[in-house]
């Protein structure tokens, strides 16, 4: 659970004069089994997400605008930017995240390893600090 494990991955895609073709092959792109995908639309300078996954990796694609993605591992925070339609941002299980969303009409596709579970998420970030700090005292005493 750690800010370096999230990561840009870019995918191919073709550009010919009547449109464009964006590829996405697992497992050569996404490092996991697709259990669920869906899609989140805001206003501008709406903010979603806010929340953290005890299990569940997510890959997220911005499909039209563009989506400021603000993730937390408890002790550091980083801001991604997304707006490319061939570039997405793996985030694995731990980290805290918020997207904000930088234009009207703005499309986020989030692609996830596992099924829907309402266990799975930690809505509150007074209790992500309390899970997030289980593992860095755990780290410091290993």
């Amino acid at each position: 659970m750690t800010l370096k494990k999230i990561k840009f991955i870019k995918f191919p895609v073709n550009i010919t004069t009547n449109g464009s073709l964006f590829v996405i092959e697992p497992p050569d792109k996404i490092p996991f089994k697709i259990r669920r995908i869906f899609f989140v639309t805001a206003k501008k300078n709406d903010i979603r997400g806010k929340h953290a996954h005890k299990k569940c990796s997510q890959f997220l694609i911005c499909l039209n605008g563009e989506v400021q993605i603000d993730c937390t591992d408890g002790n550091k925070t980083k801001s991604f930017f997304l707006k490319q339609k061939n570039v997405g941002l793996l985030i694995p299980p731990g980290i805290w995240a918020s997207q904000k969303y930088l234009f009207n009409n703005s499309v986020l596709a989030v692609i996830c390893d596992q099924a829907y579970d309402s266990k799975d998420y930690i809505r509150n970030y007074d209790d992500y600090k309390v899970y997030s700090n289980r593992f860095i005292i755990k780290k410091r005493n290993i």
